[in-house]
Protein backbone atom coordinates (compact mmCIF):
# COMPACT_ATOMS: atom_id res chain seq x y z
CA UNK A 1 0.00 0.00 0.00
CA UNK A 2 2.85 2.41 1.09
CA UNK A 3 3.64 4.19 -2.04
CA UNK A 4 7.15 3.27 -4.12
CA UNK A 5 8.38 0.57 -2.72
CA UNK A 6 8.09 -3.44 -3.63
CA UNK A 7 6.84 -4.46 -0.10
CA UNK A 8 4.41 -1.92 0.71
CA UNK A 9 3.79 -3.35 4.05
CA UNK A 10 7.27 -3.58 5.34
CA UNK A 11 7.91 -2.91 8.95
CA UNK A 12 10.19 -0.06 9.00
CA UNK A 13 7.85 2.08 6.60
CA UNK A 14 4.71 1.00 8.48
CA UNK A 15 6.48 2.57 11.45
CA UNK A 16 7.45 5.80 9.97
CA UNK A 17 4.08 6.27 8.66
CA UNK A 18 2.60 5.36 12.13
CA UNK A 19 4.74 7.89 13.99
CA UNK A 20 4.03 10.76 11.49
CA UNK A 21 0.30 10.27 11.51
CA UNK A 22 0.25 9.89 15.31
CA UNK A 23 2.65 13.18 15.53
CA UNK A 24 0.42 15.00 13.53
CA UNK A 25 -2.48 13.93 15.21
CA UNK A 26 -1.67 14.44 18.69
CA UNK A 27 -1.01 18.30 17.47
CA UNK A 28 -3.84 18.86 15.15
CA UNK A 29 -6.56 16.87 16.46
CA UNK A 30 -9.74 18.55 16.90
CA UNK A 31 -10.90 20.03 20.24
CA UNK A 32 -14.39 17.78 20.20
CA UNK A 33 -16.50 16.85 23.41
CA UNK A 34 -16.11 13.36 22.57
CA UNK A 35 -12.36 13.20 22.62
CA UNK A 36 -12.08 14.41 26.52
CA UNK A 37 -13.89 11.30 28.31
CA UNK A 38 -12.97 8.02 27.07
CA UNK A 39 -15.81 6.12 28.96
CA UNK A 40 -17.52 4.02 26.39
CA UNK A 41 -21.18 5.30 26.92
CA UNK A 42 -19.99 9.02 25.77
CA UNK A 43 -17.68 7.31 23.01
CA UNK A 44 -20.66 4.92 21.73
CA UNK A 45 -23.38 8.27 21.42
CA UNK A 46 -20.75 9.94 19.74
CA UNK A 47 -20.20 7.52 17.10
CA UNK A 48 -23.74 6.54 17.17
CA UNK A 49 -24.41 9.70 16.33
CA UNK A 50 -21.69 10.65 13.58
CA UNK A 51 -22.67 7.79 11.66
CA UNK A 52 -24.17 9.69 8.45
CA UNK A 53 -23.61 12.72 9.92
CA UNK A 54 -21.45 16.02 9.85
CA UNK A 55 -19.25 16.38 13.22
CA UNK A 56 -20.50 20.07 13.32
CA UNK A 57 -24.10 19.20 13.29
CA UNK A 58 -23.34 16.65 15.62
CA UNK A 59 -21.50 18.90 18.75
CA UNK A 60 -24.94 20.40 19.75
CA UNK A 61 -26.92 17.38 19.85
CA UNK A 62 -24.23 15.14 21.68
CA UNK A 63 -24.17 17.86 24.43
CA UNK A 64 -28.02 17.99 24.79
CA UNK A 65 -28.75 13.91 24.73
CA UNK A 66 -25.83 13.31 27.45
CA UNK A 67 -27.40 16.53 29.65
CA UNK A 68 -31.19 14.73 29.27
CA UNK A 69 -29.53 11.37 28.99
CA UNK A 70 -25.77 10.94 31.28
CA UNK A 71 -26.03 7.32 31.91
CA UNK A 72 -26.65 4.24 30.15
CA UNK A 73 -29.11 3.51 33.03
CA UNK A 74 -30.96 6.74 32.04
CA UNK A 75 -30.96 6.08 28.38
CA UNK A 76 -32.68 2.34 28.95
CA UNK A 77 -35.06 3.94 31.76
CA UNK A 78 -35.82 6.48 28.99
CA UNK A 79 -39.77 6.49 27.04
CA UNK A 80 -38.27 6.13 23.35
CA UNK A 81 -40.67 9.41 22.51
CA UNK A 82 -38.35 11.14 24.94
CA UNK A 83 -35.55 9.57 23.35
CA UNK A 84 -36.46 10.49 19.81
CA UNK A 85 -37.26 13.92 20.62
CA UNK A 86 -33.76 14.42 22.03
CA UNK A 87 -32.50 12.61 17.97
CA UNK A 88 -34.88 14.39 16.27
CA UNK A 89 -32.96 16.39 13.29
CA UNK A 90 -29.99 14.16 13.34
CA UNK A 91 -32.27 11.44 11.00
CA UNK A 92 -31.78 8.08 10.57
CA UNK A 93 -34.27 7.63 13.33
CA UNK A 94 -33.78 3.56 13.65
CA UNK A 95 -30.08 4.56 15.13
CA UNK A 96 -31.86 5.89 18.22
CA UNK A 97 -34.28 2.80 17.99
CA UNK A 98 -31.68 0.52 18.23
CA UNK A 99 -28.58 2.53 20.92
CA UNK A 100 -31.97 2.90 23.25
CA UNK A 101 -32.59 -0.86 22.66
CA UNK A 102 -28.62 -1.64 23.02
CA UNK A 103 -28.97 0.45 26.32
CA UNK A 104 -31.31 -1.85 27.79
CA UNK A 105 -29.79 -5.12 27.02
CA UNK A 106 -26.46 -3.67 28.89
CA UNK A 107 -28.58 -2.28 32.16
CA UNK A 108 -31.13 -5.52 31.93
CA UNK A 109 -28.60 -8.52 30.70
CA UNK A 110 -25.45 -7.27 31.35
CA UNK A 111 -26.04 -5.29 34.62
CA UNK A 112 -24.98 -1.97 33.37
CA UNK A 113 -21.67 -3.62 32.33
CA UNK A 114 -19.97 -2.36 28.96
CA UNK A 115 -18.53 -4.90 26.50
CA UNK A 116 -14.71 -4.42 26.15
CA UNK A 117 -14.26 -6.66 23.33
CA UNK A 118 -15.54 -5.87 19.34
CA UNK A 119 -16.83 -8.69 19.37
CA UNK A 120 -18.84 -8.57 22.18
CA UNK A 121 -19.99 -5.46 20.78
CA UNK A 122 -21.11 -6.96 17.65
CA UNK A 123 -24.11 -8.76 19.63
CA UNK A 124 -25.75 -5.70 20.83
CA UNK A 125 -28.33 -4.14 18.79
CA UNK A 126 -27.23 -1.36 16.08
CA UNK A 127 -23.60 -2.42 16.18
CA UNK A 128 -22.06 -2.98 13.03
CA UNK A 129 -18.39 -4.02 12.24
CA UNK A 130 -17.42 -0.25 11.86
CA UNK A 131 -18.74 0.77 15.41
CA UNK A 132 -18.05 -2.22 17.36
CA UNK A 133 -14.08 -1.58 16.72
CA UNK A 134 -14.56 2.22 17.37
CA UNK A 135 -15.65 1.63 20.86
CA UNK A 136 -13.39 -0.98 21.79
CA UNK A 137 -10.18 0.51 20.22
CA UNK A 138 -11.19 4.03 21.88
CA UNK A 139 -12.57 3.43 25.48
CA UNK A 140 -10.97 -0.09 25.59
CA UNK A 141 -7.62 0.09 23.90
CA UNK A 142 -8.43 -2.95 21.67
CA UNK A 143 -6.13 -3.36 18.88
CA UNK A 144 -8.48 -3.19 15.47
CA UNK A 145 -8.90 -1.23 13.01
CA UNK A 146 -11.87 1.00 11.57
CA UNK A 147 -13.28 1.53 8.29
CA UNK A 148 -15.33 4.43 7.74
CA UNK A 149 -16.02 6.34 4.24
CA UNK A 150 -12.90 8.66 5.43
CA UNK A 151 -10.28 5.91 6.11
CA UNK A 152 -11.59 3.71 3.24
CA UNK A 153 -10.88 7.50 0.79
CA UNK A 154 -7.31 8.10 2.68
CA UNK A 155 -6.43 3.68 2.47
CA UNK A 156 -7.27 3.71 -1.73
CA UNK A 157 -5.38 7.57 -2.20
CA UNK A 158 -2.26 5.33 -0.23
CA UNK A 159 -2.61 2.53 -2.85
CA UNK A 160 -3.10 4.67 -5.80
CA UNK A 161 -6.03 2.51 -6.82
CA UNK A 162 -9.74 1.36 -6.07
CA UNK A 163 -9.75 -1.68 -3.43
CA UNK A 164 -12.54 -3.76 -2.56
CA UNK A 165 -13.71 -3.79 0.75
CA UNK A 166 -12.20 -6.48 1.98
CA UNK A 167 -8.91 -6.04 1.42
CA UNK A 168 -9.12 -2.34 2.67
CA UNK A 169 -10.08 -3.62 6.09
CA UNK A 170 -6.92 -5.98 5.89
CA UNK A 171 -5.01 -3.04 5.09
CA UNK A 172 -5.98 -1.04 8.10
CA UNK A 173 -5.39 -4.43 9.67
CA UNK A 174 -2.25 -3.96 9.00
CA UNK A 175 -0.90 -0.46 9.52
CA UNK A 176 -3.10 -0.27 12.53
CA UNK A 177 -0.90 0.91 15.06
CA UNK A 178 -1.60 -1.72 18.16
CA UNK A 179 0.11 0.42 21.04
CA UNK A 180 -2.19 3.14 20.42
CA UNK A 181 -5.06 1.92 18.57
CA UNK A 182 -7.57 4.66 19.53
CA UNK A 183 -5.53 7.40 18.57
CA UNK A 184 -4.45 5.74 15.94
CA UNK A 185 -8.10 5.06 14.42
CA UNK A 186 -9.04 8.62 15.09
CA UNK A 187 -5.98 9.75 13.46
CA UNK A 188 -6.73 7.69 10.31
CA UNK A 189 -10.63 9.52 10.05
CA UNK A 190 -9.37 13.09 11.25
CA UNK A 191 -6.72 12.77 7.98
CA UNK A 192 -9.74 12.04 5.70
CA UNK A 193 -11.97 14.60 7.69
CA UNK A 194 -9.67 17.60 7.55
CA UNK A 195 -6.98 16.74 4.64
CA UNK A 196 -7.92 13.76 2.87
CA UNK A 197 -11.33 14.78 1.79
CA UNK A 198 -13.25 13.97 -1.04
CA UNK A 199 -12.27 16.94 -3.22
CA UNK A 200 -9.35 18.76 -3.61
CA UNK A 201 -7.69 17.32 -0.70
CA UNK A 202 -4.77 19.46 1.00
CA UNK A 203 -1.65 17.10 -0.06
CA UNK A 204 0.61 20.17 0.68
CA UNK A 205 -0.61 19.85 4.31
CA UNK A 206 -0.31 15.97 4.34
CA UNK A 207 1.79 14.21 6.96
CA UNK A 208 1.91 11.12 5.33
CA UNK A 209 2.47 12.64 1.61
CA UNK A 210 5.32 10.66 0.86
CA UNK A 211 3.60 7.36 1.59
CA UNK A 212 0.85 8.13 -1.04
CA UNK A 213 0.61 6.81 -3.87
CA UNK A 214 -2.36 9.37 -5.62
CA UNK A 215 -1.15 12.89 -4.31
CA UNK A 216 -4.56 14.03 -5.14
CA UNK A 217 -7.70 12.52 -6.35
CA UNK A 218 -8.22 8.97 -7.74
CA UNK A 219 -9.74 9.26 -11.08
CA UNK A 220 -13.68 8.50 -10.26
CA UNK A 221 -15.45 5.70 -12.78
CA UNK A 222 -19.00 6.97 -11.85
CA UNK A 223 -20.51 10.73 -12.11
CA UNK A 224 -22.27 11.77 -8.73
CA UNK A 225 -25.88 10.90 -9.14
CA UNK A 226 -27.93 13.97 -10.15
CA UNK A 227 -29.93 15.11 -7.26
CA UNK A 228 -33.86 14.56 -8.01
CA UNK A 229 -36.43 17.85 -7.91
CA UNK A 230 -39.73 17.65 -6.20
CA UNK A 231 -42.47 19.77 -4.95
CA UNK A 232 -44.51 18.93 -1.79
CA UNK A 233 -47.44 20.65 -0.17
CA UNK A 234 -47.82 20.87 3.73
CA UNK A 235 -51.21 22.19 5.44
CA UNK A 236 -50.19 24.32 8.77
CA UNK A 237 -53.07 24.81 10.63
CA UNK A 238 -53.33 26.69 14.00
CA UNK A 239 -55.91 27.61 16.46
CA UNK A 240 -56.03 29.00 20.04
CA UNK A 241 -52.22 28.03 20.79
CA UNK A 242 -52.60 24.55 18.94
CA UNK A 243 -51.20 22.70 15.57
CA UNK A 244 -52.54 20.09 13.55
CA UNK A 245 -50.02 17.59 13.29
CA UNK A 246 -50.04 13.80 12.30
CA UNK A 247 -48.02 11.27 13.45
CA UNK A 248 -46.37 8.78 11.65
CA UNK A 249 -47.27 4.54 12.16
CA UNK A 250 -45.23 2.97 14.40
CA UNK A 251 -44.58 0.12 11.61
CA UNK A 252 -43.57 2.75 8.52
CA UNK A 253 -40.36 1.59 7.15
CA UNK A 254 -39.05 5.77 7.32
CA UNK A 255 -39.01 7.82 10.40
CA UNK A 256 -41.65 5.74 12.43
CA UNK A 257 -43.47 7.54 14.84
CA UNK A 258 -42.27 10.82 14.17
CA UNK A 259 -44.91 13.91 13.85
CA UNK A 260 -45.38 16.01 10.63
CA UNK A 261 -47.98 18.40 9.45
CA UNK A 262 -50.17 17.00 7.16
CA UNK A 263 -48.97 16.77 3.60
CA UNK A 264 -51.75 17.96 0.97
CA UNK A 265 -52.55 17.50 -2.71
CA UNK A 266 -51.18 21.04 -5.09
CA UNK A 267 -54.47 23.69 -4.27
CA UNK A 268 -55.94 23.87 -7.35
CA UNK A 269 -56.63 28.13 -7.25
CA UNK A 270 -54.41 30.16 -7.76
CA UNK A 271 -52.99 31.70 -4.24
CA UNK A 272 -49.86 31.53 -3.24
CA UNK A 273 -48.28 29.30 -0.07
CA UNK A 274 -47.72 31.16 2.82
CA UNK A 275 -44.18 30.46 2.35
CA UNK A 276 -41.88 27.87 1.23
CA UNK A 277 -38.75 26.55 2.39
CA UNK A 278 -36.14 23.78 0.61
CA UNK A 279 -35.15 20.59 2.36
CA UNK A 280 -33.37 17.87 0.92
CA UNK A 281 -33.15 13.96 1.74
CA UNK A 282 -30.51 11.74 0.29
CA UNK A 283 -30.45 12.80 -3.46
CA UNK A 284 -34.01 14.46 -3.33
CA UNK A 285 -33.86 18.34 -3.27
CA UNK A 286 -37.68 19.16 -2.11
CA UNK A 287 -39.09 22.31 -2.70
CA UNK A 288 -41.94 22.50 -0.03
CA UNK A 289 -44.87 24.83 -0.15
CA UNK A 290 -47.08 25.69 2.90
CA UNK A 291 -50.61 26.66 3.01
CA UNK A 292 -51.89 27.92 5.99
CA UNK A 293 -55.59 27.66 6.43
CA UNK A 294 -58.21 25.56 8.33
CA UNK A 295 -57.60 21.58 7.56
CA UNK A 296 -61.22 20.04 5.65
CA UNK A 297 -62.78 17.12 7.00
CA UNK A 298 -60.68 14.58 5.04
CA UNK A 299 -57.69 15.68 6.46
CA UNK A 300 -57.03 13.48 9.58
CA UNK A 301 -54.93 14.87 12.46
CA UNK A 302 -54.48 16.07 15.97
CA UNK A 303 -54.36 19.27 17.57
CA UNK A 304 -50.60 19.67 19.67
CA UNK A 305 -50.29 22.65 22.28
CA UNK A 306 -47.82 25.56 21.34
CA UNK A 307 -45.87 24.44 24.26
CA UNK A 308 -45.19 20.97 23.74
CA UNK A 309 -43.66 20.83 20.24
CA UNK A 310 -40.35 21.34 21.23
CA UNK A 311 -40.33 17.83 23.62
CA UNK A 312 -42.13 16.15 20.37
CA UNK A 313 -40.33 13.34 18.30
CA UNK A 314 -40.77 15.96 14.96
CA UNK A 315 -39.54 15.35 11.91
CA UNK A 316 -36.46 17.41 10.43
CA UNK A 317 -38.30 19.21 7.76
CA UNK A 318 -42.13 19.64 10.46
CA UNK A 319 -39.24 21.50 12.72
CA UNK A 320 -37.87 23.54 10.16
CA UNK A 321 -41.70 24.60 8.85
CA UNK A 322 -42.49 25.14 13.01
CA UNK A 323 -39.15 27.28 13.15
CA UNK A 324 -40.09 29.19 9.39
CA UNK A 325 -43.97 29.99 11.48
CA UNK A 326 -42.45 31.17 14.91
CA UNK A 327 -43.88 28.28 16.61
CA UNK A 328 -40.90 26.60 17.53
CA UNK A 329 -38.04 28.98 19.24
CA UNK A 330 -34.28 28.30 18.24
CA UNK A 331 -33.66 27.30 21.75
CA UNK A 332 -36.14 24.48 21.47
CA UNK A 333 -34.58 23.81 18.09
CA UNK A 334 -31.51 23.49 19.59
CA UNK A 335 -32.35 21.01 22.04
CA UNK A 336 -34.39 18.82 19.61
CA UNK A 337 -31.73 19.13 17.35
CA UNK A 338 -30.32 20.67 13.75
CA UNK A 339 -30.96 18.46 10.38
CA UNK A 340 -27.51 16.91 9.36
CA UNK A 341 -26.03 14.89 6.44
CA UNK A 342 -22.48 13.28 7.38
CA UNK A 343 -19.18 13.36 9.16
Amino acid sequence: MMARTSKPHSTNVTARFQQKLLAWYDVHARDLPWRKDRHPYPVWVSEIMLQQTRVAAVIAHYREFLRRFPTVQKLAAARESSVLAAWSGLGYYRRARMMHAAAKTIVRTLGGRFPHSAEAWLELPGIGRYTAAAIASIAFGEPVAVVDGNVERVLQRLAGKPLPAREIWARAEDILDRRRPGDFNQAMMELGATICTPRSPTCLMCPVVEHCASRGELPSGSSTPRQLKKIANYLLDRQDGQVLLTQRPANASLMAGMWELPEIPTPDHQVRPAFSVRHSITVTDYMVHVWERPAIEQVAGQWVTVSRLGRLPLTGLARKILRRAGLVQAGETRQAGLRANRR
